[in-house]
């Protein structure tokens, strides 16, 4: 940026607004973000100890889930601490720097986890259309790897010069990254869908396409958040500020926490190990 002088100036601080117009109910909204991280914390930790502790659970699949449960900490800390400042404490600044470094894990986290559920899809689509390969495709030795808070399109709207190139430039960023992982997918579970229909057991499909529902909400939760907030930050800047405050709080909130549920639920495994947990205690 440039002050009236003309010299670089850059801000020491940045205001964080969280929700407009619910000052009067901060209890109730801390009380609900309070609630979103122990279910997301606790639901991706649990996973990651069934996990490691499991050895039936030592398996590429799982070996995926545990990267996605990780990534999804990593989403969860990233905000937690300007979040829990503004909403439990009343505290409405952040510092320059510690936004850019929240920025950062933020959209990072963000791109790992888009690659993640493209691996995921991966294993689907072989273990459903070639399944006979599918131990020597997807090993243990390939598999095993040792407004309460900033994003891009907040700082752009700081800057005192022309923003049209760097906006352009976050949009190519997000369609490039987002738009292949996803078109992948796509074609993926097209040609998925076309393996299973000439399935001639109907168990056998019905087993098949339930294999791949679970993984297809988790995909929708996570894509459908973050185009919705990208286009809307860049092509319905008229929109009310509480719109803009609730599509980023389920960009950052939904998936993280929806993620643990979903696949616990779907993978039998996993339910197996809770209750094991639980039945010990």
């Amino acid at each position: 940026m440039l002050d009236l002088n003309g010299t670089p100036f850059q801000p020491a601080t940045l205001q964080l607004t969280g929700i407009p117009g619910m000052q009067t109910g901060q209890a109730w909204v801390a009380l609900v973000f309070c609630i979103l991280y122990l279910i997301s914390i606790i639901g991706n930790l649990t996973i990651l100890a069934l996990v490691i502790r499991e050895p039936s659970l030592h398996q590429p699949m799982y070996y995926f889930l545990s990267m996605l449960s990780l990534n999804d900490l990593g989403v969860s800390f990233s905000t937690l601490p300007t979040v829990l400042a503004t909403s439990c404490f009343n505290y409405h600044h952040v510092d320059f720097d510690a936004c850019l470094v929240q920025m950062f894990f933020i959209h990072t986290f963000s791109f790992m986890e888009s690659g993640m559920l493209l691996a995921m899809n991966f294993d689907h689509f072989v273990a459903i259309c070639d399944s006979l390969r599918y131990a020597t495709v997807l090993t243990n030795n390939r598999n095993v790897l040792h407004d309460s808070y900033r994003l891009h399109p907040d700082l752009m709207k700081v800057a005192c010069g022309c923003i049209h190139v760097n906006n352009i430039y976050g949009l190519f960023v997000v369609l490039f990254t987002y738009g292949i992982d996803s078109t992948f997918i796509l074609l993926s579970y097209t040609v998925i869908l076309r393996a299973v229909l000439v399935i001639a057991s109907q168990e056998q499909t019905f087993k098949a396409l339930n294999t791949c529902m679970f993984h297809i909400c988790a995909v929708l939760a996570f894509y459908v958040p973050i185009i919705a907030v990208s286009m809307i930050h860049r092509f319905w800047k008229s929109a009310p500020l509480a719109v803009h405050v609730m599509m980023f709080n389920v960009y950052l909130f939904v998936p993280p926490m929806l993620n643990p549920i979903i696949y616990s639920v779907k993978t039998k495994e996993i339910r197996r190990g809770i209750r094991q947990v639980f039945c010990k205690t």
